[in-house]
């Protein structure tokens, strides 16, 4: 089973490129889902985050306040990486075992994607066979991330400076995918790369 890591930085379309894999079939395994069940009320991960990083940060229903935690990781560079000690390793596990479900399945996919937007940068990309880089300028990752997350300028940068650059992101890049024209150019180029993947996992 041909495993693609899908990966980008902040704005760059991931999860509208996931989408259009999902429309043709192909299996998506999102990191960043797998984050927000981790952090559900009862897990552990959630547990251990209000213990190392405050208890300000549950809601009164006991749930993960993102806004405040964004907030709180903007102001204080050195919690990211606190943050993210307690989640990577455990997304990652969750990550293996939904790949082995799906290799172990009946009917096994020819690939499947595992998006995942560290995927550089936490060490992930021993789990894939290629990767897959959603590419875009600048101007639009800031544009794009202030109209999804209603995020100021300051803090779009403040997550750019945390991720690779993007040169180094493309240079790791086994395929790029451009988007900066329009949706049905960004569906195109995916309809491209779904194709040579099912020849790459079936040659013939």
């Amino acid at each position: 089973m041909l495993i693609i890591g899908l990966t980008g930085g902040i704005g760059s379309g991931k999860t509208t490129v996931s989408r259009y894999f999902e429309k043709l079939g192909v299996p998506v395994i999102d990191a960043d889902q797998l984050t927000r069940e981790l952090v559900t009320p009862e897990q552990p991960a959630l547990k251990e985050i209000v213990e190392q990083l405050g208890a300000d940060l549950l809601t009164a229903d006991g749930e993960l306040d993102r806004p405040q935690l964004r907030k709180l990781i903007f102001a204080h560079p050195e919690q990211r990486q606190r943050l993210e000690a307690i989640l990577h390793p455990r997304a990652r596990e969750a990550a293996l075992q939904q790949l082995t479900a799906l290799r172990e399945s009946t009917y096994p996919p020819a690939y499947v994607i595992l998006s995942v937007p560290l995927l550089i940068e936490s060490g992930w990309t021993d789990l894939v066979h290629r990767v897959l880089v959603v590419d875009t300028s600048l101007a639009q990752q800031q544009q794009r991330a202030s109209q999804r997350d209603g995020l100021n300028s300051a803090h779009i940068n403040s997550v750019i400076r945390s991720q690779i650059d993007r040169d180094a992101r493309l240079a790791a890049a086994d395929d790029i995918i451009h988007n900066d024209t329009d949706l049905p150019a960004l569906q195109a180029q995916v309809t491209t790369l779904h194709q040579q993947y099912q020849q790459l996992a079936h040659p013939r």
